[in-house]
């Protein structure tokens, strides 16, 4: 009898927030960006890369946004996009008011 391995889940893409302006920089702070177990070739310049874009394509956060400044109609679409911005953790952090 052999022993079955669990299935490995693959996990659904997550939530893009903002697209940048061409020549701004992607914020790319979530850990779903980053595959420590396999590096892929980046689909913009085929270099090996741990980083992987909202969708799970693998490129660098670098091509993504030399993509987005070379594209920038295209870009609007959302290929590439910025993390969602965190919620405040406590009222009135950054909030002068």
């Amino acid at each position: 009898m052999t022993r079955q391995g669990r299935a490995k889940k693959e996990k659904p893409p997550f939530e893009p927030g903002l697209i940048p302006a061409p020549g701004e920089l992607l914020v790319w702070r979530d850990g779903q960006h980053f595959d420590r177990f396999q590096d892929l070739d980046c689909v913009l310049c085929d270099k090996p890369t741990p980083l992987r874009s909202h969708s799970g394509e693998a490129v660098h956060k670098a091509c993504a946004e030399g993509w987005i400044t070379a594209n920038p109609v295209e870009a609007r679409l959302g290929r590439f996009a910025s993390d969602l911005a965190p919620k405040p953790k406590s009222k009135g952090q950054g909030d002068h008011t």
